[in-house]
Parts: C-alpha cells; structure tokens; sequence
C-alpha cells in the first residue's frame, strides 16, 4: 500500500482494516524513506518499508487517493517507475478515489474499465482507461474504487478475490458493516442540486490540477503499456 504525503486518510484505512484482518496476510506501507508522513487531515503515519526494500512480487499492489498529494505523485518520476514495475507483476494493481488518477500516469490502466472519485472520474481517458460509474469495478487483475467510503467495499470485494466469499463475508460481519447513510447525499445522482453545485465548486480548482498533471503525464510518455 503506497502511503505518501497527502494522501486521504480513509482511502487507505478502510481497505487495511480488511486486508489486515486476513489470515497470513502482511501489509507494507510503502514510501521512499521510513519517516513518518502527513496525510490530508493532518494524520501522522509512519511507513513499514521503504520503495528501495519493498518485495518485488506483490499479491496487491493498492494506491490511495487525496488531492493536492495526489497531484505531486501523478508527476513524481521515482513514485511512477516504482508502480510500473511492481504493477507488472503484481497479482491485482488496484486503488481508491484518485488513486486511479496516479495508475494511470503510470501506465497501469492502458485499456481496463476503472473508477475513480466522480468529480475526477472523467480524467481517466487521457490515460487509455474506460470511466465506470461503479462503486467498485473490476477488469481482469486491475481494481479500482470510488470516492473515499468506497474502500471499505473495494476490501471487501478484493478480499473474496483472494480468499473466497466466505471469507469476506466473515470479514465485513466482523467490520458490522452495514451501511445505512443518514442523508440520501452521497451521490451526483441523488444529493439537492444545490448541494451539487457547492461540491462541484469547491473541487473544481482540484479538477483543474488533477486534468493539467493527467496532461503532463500523457506527455512525457508515462503511459507505456502495462
């Protein structure tokens, strides 16, 4: 699991806390030294191994998303190289919310359905990859989760993909996830209009750099064929 500054704390923590909670299972968290980072929301987390130590051969290789730390890592040379090479040989390359944005400019979604955040779904084409409007999608060895909560359900679905049904299903009753949001908010398609619009306006500077660092990235060829 890439844990780099800036990135959204929950992104990463829903999926560990079912990842962690499987039997024989150890989780890395990787950046490039093993000091402690700041996540978006000002958490500090410390990282169990370094791009240089982490093992080449991964059964998962995840990346979380977040929004200005996102933004650096779509255009950081060495982050890049090191997802490229582990994502070839990785058993599933997957991601939460704009992970997928820094997937793709590494090369890793030429050709596969994902998704992403919905503000930020958009941007997936410049890197070859077809938009989902799914919560979790999966294409071949390639998974990829929605917006932020979404991590919890793409856990789940990647640990059946690794240990069977009845495993997940195991897990999420130990999680007691059991979703019953108070508010009819959390999607495009359901939240007020106005509500909607505030949103859009907010991300919107986010937008901007997001699909300008896409850009860059499809311009200096980081996306080679996976």
């Amino acid at each position: 699991m890439l844990a780099y500054p800036g990135f959204e704390p929950l992104d990463l923590v829903g999926p560990h806390c079912i990842l962690s909670g499987l039997a024989n299972t150890r989780v890395h968290l990787v950046w490039k030294t093993n000091d402690a980072i700041t996540t978006e929301g000002r958490f500090s987390i410390v990282p169990t191994t370094s791009i240089a130590q982490c093992p080449r051969d991964l059964d998962v290789l995840f990346v979380p998303g977040g929004t200005w730390g996102t933004v650096a890592m779509m255009g950081d040379e060495e982050v890049l190289s090191f997802l490229a090479d582990r994502g070839s040989r990785a058993r599933f390359v997957t991601s939460v919310c704009t992970g997928s944005l820094i997937l793709g400019s590494a090369g890793l979604l030429q050709g596969y359905e994902a998704t992403s955040h919905w503000m930020f779904r958009d941007i997936l084409p410049v890197f070859g990859a077809k938009p989902v409007e799914e919560r979790v999608v999966q294409d071949r060895n390639r998974m990829t989760g929605g917006g932020v909560t979404s991590g919890v359900d793409f856990g789940l679905v990647l640990a059946s993909n690794l240990r069977g049904r009845e495993v997940a299903e195991t897990m999420q009753l130990s999680n007691e996830y059991d979703p019953q949001p108070p508010f009819r908010a959390g999607s495009p398609t359901t939240a007020d209009p106005a509500i909607l619009s505030a949103v859009r306006e907010r991300l919107d500077p986010t937008y901007r750099q997001m699909r300008k660092a896409a850009d860059e990235a499809h311009s200096f060829g980081h996306l080679g064929s996976a």
